[in-house]
């Protein structure tokens, strides 16, 4: 099997090459082609990832190109993982909301708005190709943020597409270890959409173990995601580490106007991991590479590629899908990240209870704002950002609408086509 990888240039790709390297009986990819326009940085990946595959006696070989159609003429999967703008772009969007005390983040609030803006064009013409080339078969696997919004923007196009977040196999890792089990026996009960979750339940052999979770563990977990632990309790539900972002607003912002930015931290870190990559002596995955985020990205990517391209009998995976009716208060076509049925047909989310009001108001009222999103990123205009923004639980007024939106133009004008009309 072929495996393509938009964005192969990225550090964060030698994570998926140790996940293929370690799944050699299952995942039967012979060829792994890194696409990326920056030929610098994709060759040194290239290299290295190589290395890994030589070191763990993985028989698949890589490739690096900067044209697009090469790189995926008979893939059977497509990964999209893309950052438009690279860090600077990712530093304005965490910065930039400020002006107006709004949290300054790279896929939701403003920040979030101005990433998908840049981002979905790109993807769709992307996948356009990848359709005209590869064929209508192949699956794209989104993992480029904010996955919600380019994934909708995908199955509304009508492309074979799935997304993925490494959030829930983080938590589903984090849970296995606390309870000393199999990672793979535990059972999530997610609920939400990308980064705006909860697990509701955390099962093993049928038997949920969440009370046991906040009861042993609550301190820990409390921590991990940064909320307060009563809350928790009391709500029994562990939140995604974003959810600090709505619960905690105005705290986050105080902080991440003191704190450096994590685009700089990012961008040292990468600087650092191309120097170790190029290193020909270094053969294993380095620990800087933690550093990074992203953790347990390569097993969700490569479970989930498995499971589209394998043949056998369905998995469950926690993938972003069309709703089709799980969440009756959203409409269809709305995209949830939900425990899903998966196979060569793709993703079907399971049946789920229904939500509390407390998470089903704010999943409602994201979901509004992500279909105004990706209007905007559609069809352009600073007037539909800004409605955007008013929509949005993180700003929501008329004035921060107003100069958020303003600034998110000025400061994208290069990056956005219509801007510049």
């Amino acid at each position: 099997m072929k495996l393509a990888v938009v964005g192969g240039g990225s550090t964060y790709t030698p994570e998926l090459i140790d996940g293929i390297a370690g799944r050699r009986t299952t995942l039967d990819v012979d060829e792994i082609v890194l696409i990326d326009p920056d030929t610098y940085r994709v060759d040194i990946v290239g290299e290295f990832g190589q290395r890994l595959l030589d070191h763990a006696g993985h028989p698949a070989r890589i490739r690096t190109t900067s044209n697009l159609e090469e790189g995926v003429d008979g893939a059977s999967a497509v990964l999209i993982q893309l950052r438009v703008g690279g860090q600077k772009a990712r530093r304005s969007d965490e910065t930039f909301p400020h002006a107006c005390g709004c949290v300054g983040q790279e896929t939701t609030g403003a920040g979030g708005l101005a990433k998908a803006l840049r981002t979905v064009p790109v993807v769709l013409d992307i996948a356009e190709r990848v359709r005209k080339v590869a064929g209508d078969d192949t699956w794209i696997v989104n993992f480029t943020n904010p996955v919600g919004i380019v994934t909708r923007a995908l199955l509304r196009e009508g492309h074979r597409a799935v997304g993925l977040c490494n959030v829930a196999i983080h938590l589903q890792r984090t849970f296995a270890q606390l309870l000393d089990v199999g990672a793979n026996d535990v059972r999530l009960e997610h609920t939400g959409l990308n980064h705006l979750s909860w697990e509701r339940g955390v099962y093993i052999d049928g038997v949920d173990r969440l009370p046991e979770l906040l009861d042993q563990h609550g301190e820990y977990l409390a921590e991990h995601v940064s909320v307060p632990l009563g809350w928790m309790r009391r709500m029994n539900v562990v939140p995604s580490y974003y959810l600090k972002y709505f619960y905690s607003h105005d705290k986050i912002v105080e902080q991440q106007r003191t704190e450096r930015p994590r685009a700089d931290v990012v961008s040292d870190v990468e600087e650092e991991l191309l120097k170790v990559y190029a290193d020909p002596e270094v053969v294993t995955k380095p620990e800087a590479l933690e550093k990074r985020g992203g953790a347990y990205y390569s097993e969700a990517a490569v479970q989930l590629v498995h499971a589209l391209t394998g043949g056998g009998p369905a998995e469950e995976h926690v993938v972003n899908v069309a709703n089709n009716g799980i969440l009756p208060f959203l409409p269809d076509d709305a995209v949830i990240e939900a425990l899903s049925s998966v196979d060569g047909t793709g993703a079907k989310p399971l049946a789920a209870r229904p939500v509390e009001p407390l998470f089903a108001g704010l999943i409602s009222h994201v979901t509004a704002y992500e279909n105004l999103a990706l209007e905007a990123a559609l069809k352009g205009g600073r007037d539909r950002v800004a409605d955007a923004l008013l929509a949005h639980p993180l700003v929501g007024q008329y004035d921060y609408a107003d100069q958020l939106a303003d600034s998110l133009v000025k400061e994208n004008q290069h990056l956005l086509p219509w801007a510049t009309a």
